[in-house]
């Protein structure tokens, strides 16, 4: 049985002037040789999204390049020798602002070019490449159980996280927002947050938001939107047993519709890290104690 394991990636679509679309290969020591994708790859534990995505384009292709728009957020599993690795992966809008395309010397990609989008769809696509590109998706088959090591993604040290997690900023048709309560013994305990959590392993993000919304406030709703992506990076946050944890969380916030509201109620099970869950019309949202990642998605300044 494969060991589950998580990591973050961070990539980006680069259109040239004439349209072309910039791809890698990866190289012998990726996970799939021969195989293309945008430019990218994992985040470093605390980081933010959108510093990870330009360095890794220097690092592949030797561009210095902006982040412009968020353009997606999905996930897989790709099954490893030994491991299930699950990616969350950020999908960026960049443009270049200099430097001069090379390849990567010595890392997990050979090649770096451009492409038409009718050149890309002959190319072996990893399949979040081609659905950001709007090509066929193809399966790919699995790597060779002896072209990667039985552990090419060591065990992180048990006093360091990096979490991915979706959130919403949810909505009803009058205009009231949806907030819920962190519960005592969690951090932020006592302030207002969006809905949501960490995804599951092979769970898809807005999956994962919409689950969350039912367990926390009781709500179906619908996903609208991707509206931005925010992390928090506390290397001396205290964890759920009490003692200090190297803490990085990575969120992707969405704009969700509740259309048949009711009053929220909380449906997890006792002991969760939601103590109550509440609409509140807009202009009430100034005078609570809000998260900070509530506060910047509302406009309600910082907590």
């Amino acid at each position: 049985m494969r060991e589950q394991r998580r990591r973050v990636g961070v990539y980006g679509v680069c259109r040239g002037r004439d349209g072309r679309v910039l791809l890698v290969r990866g190289s012998a020591s990726a996970d799939h040789p021969g195989v293309w994708q945008l430019p990218g790859g994992g985040l470093e534990h605390g980081e933010h999204p959108e510093a990870g995505v330009v360095r890794e384009f220097a690092e592949e292709t030797g561009l210095d390049v902006r982040v412009t728009g968020l353009l997606a957020a999905v996930s897989d599993v790709t099954g490893l020798p030994g491991v299930a690795l699950h990616t969350d992966r950020i999908v960026f809008a960049v443009e270049a602002t200099g430097g001069t395309l090379r390849d990567e010397p010595d890392g997990t990609t050979d090649l770096a070019r451009w492409s038409t989008l009718d050149e890309a769809a002959g190319l072996p696509l990893l399949p979040f490449t081609a659905e950001a590109l709007g090509l066929p998706v193809t399966p790919l088959r699995r790597p060779d159980p002896g072209a990667s090591p039985d552990t090419p993604y060591p065990p992180v040290p048990a006093d360091r996280r990096q979490r991915f997690a979706a959130y919403g900023l949810v909505t009803d048709p009058g205009g009231r927002v949806l907030l819920t309560l962190i519960a005592d013994g969690y951090p932020g305990a006592g302030l207002w947050h969006l809905p949501g959590g960490g995804t599951d392993h092979g769970e898809q993000p807005a999956a994962g938001l919409l689950r969350e919304l039912v367990e926390e406030a009781g709500h179906l709703g619908r996903v609208v939107e991707l509206l931005t992506v925010h992390h928090r990076y506390d290397p001396g946050a205290l964890g759920p047993e009490g003692r200090p944890m190297d803490w990085h969380g990575v969120r992707v916030v969405y704009r969700v519709v509740v259309d048949d509201p009711t009053e929220a109620r909380v449906t997890e099970l006792a002991g969760g890290s939601t103590a109550a869950a509440a609409w509140f019309p807009p202009d009430a949202l100034g005078d609570l104690p809000l998260t900070e990642v509530a506060a910047l998605v509302t406009g309600h300044g910082v907590a």
